[in-house]
């Protein structure tokens, strides 16, 4: 037992891997992943450009798609399909002896429906029935049009990651979308599972360039803080939401909480601990998306303690220092979501357009 183990025995987080490719599935690294604790698994357009761009692994399987006519489109939705289902079988035992609480993996509707409310149901829909495994999440952007989507998909059954949140309000109208999902939906409660992807590095990226630009001595002295900061806020409204009189009769029906999942976990600034994102946001009902190079870091000097409510009044002061310098955050969050949504499309269509051109070549 190590590290990853003792974080959902001693402390109830769930550490999840935030990577998969088609190699790790064939040589049994991502089976030694989940021996070592890893209790779930996300992906994302960028994480399958990567896997798919700089790996033969993809080759076979996409020279037999061209050859019998397949669409670049519809070739790489078989190619990640073929990926997403491997790690839904080795994931599967997880799922089933924690009661259906994790082992999880998450396939995210194309990027290019962020806005798009009804493209996103129908996405969703046809992922969830494509692919038909009870331990499968689709992931759906936390944008204004992403609410209605998620509670049709919660009605409808459909389990579900939200993902790209940076704002603790936007994560509160998740919530909110989640419960009357819940409360709209037919039937028993049990088989509906949700987590809500907040995402943290990238917080201290952007906050810590306007903490920079104004330079005083109490703006550099908040470096560093925003992002754990907001997510350890976020974790208090999540107590709030999953707590009372409504929740309880959610609870009746075999409802379970949407837990609060930390994404973008690696540290981007070098000055900063590799594990900070980890170690600083250990609590129950929460799970953490890992890249494989934080994991590692983590199993070899991480620290294994409850962390992300040991002083929430300070989170929340922490926060408002920072808006007292003029650091406007739902500015940074609102560009930060824009910036997720197009980093991913631009991912998508990269690979597309690599996919085009190889399928040209075999053609020819």
């Amino acid at each position: 037992m190590g590290r990853l183990h003792d974080l959902h025995i001693e402390q109830g987080q769930s550490p999840w891997l935030d990577n998969l490719r088609r190699g790790w599935v064939t040589s049994g690294e991502l089976e030694r992943w989940v021996d070592r604790g890893v209790r779930g698994l996300t992906s994302n357009p960028t994480i399958f450009q990567k896997a798919i761009e700089s790996t033969s692994d993809y080759d076979e399987q996409f020279g037999d798609l061209v050859a019998s006519g397949t669409s670049i489109d519809d070739a790489y939705w078989d190619l990640v399909t073929t990926d997403i289902r491997s790690a839904l079988g080795i994931l599967a035992p997880v799922h089933e002896s924690s009661g259906g609480a994790d082992g999880f993996v998450s396939v995210e509707v194309a990027p290019s429906l962020a806005h798009d409310t009804d493209g996103t149901i129908a996405a969703a829909r046809h992922l969830h029935q494509v692919i038909d495994a009870p331990n499968l999440l689709v992931k759906i952007p936390g944008t204004a049009e992403g609410l209605p989507a998620i509670t049709t998909a919660i009605t409808e059954g459909i389990s579900v990651n939200v993902t790209l949140l940076f704002s603790v309000d936007r994560y509160a109208q998740v919530i909110e979308s989640y419960l009357q999902g819940l409360e709209a939906h037919p039937g028993d409660l049990t088989a509906v599972s949700s987590v809500a992807s907040f995402f943290i590095s990238r917080v201290d990226t952007e906050v810590d360039r306007r903490l920079g630009a104004i330079g005083t001595p109490e703006a550099l002295a908040l470096q560093g803080r925003a992002a754990v900061a907001n997510a350890r806020v976020a974790y208090q409204v999540f107590l709030e939401a999953f707590s009372g009189p409504r929740w309880e009769a959610l609870v009746a029906r075999g409802a379970r909480v949407q837990r609060p999942l930390w994404a973008s976990t690696s540290t981007k600034n070098p000055d900063y601990p590799d594990t900070l994102y980890v170690d600083t946001l250990i609590g129950p009902d929460t799970v953490n998306t890992i890249p494989d190079t934080t994991l590692a870091d983590f199993e070899d000097h991480g620290t294994v303690a409850r962390t992300i409510d040991v002083d929430p009044d300070e989170a929340g002061s922490t926060l408002s220092a920072i808006e007292g310098l003029g650091v406007d955050l739902n500015e940074v969050t609102s560009l930060l979501e824009a910036e997720g949504v197009t980093a991913f499309t631009k991912s998508f269509d990269e690979l597309l357009g690599v996919l085009d051109g190889r399928a040209a070549q075999l053609r020819s």
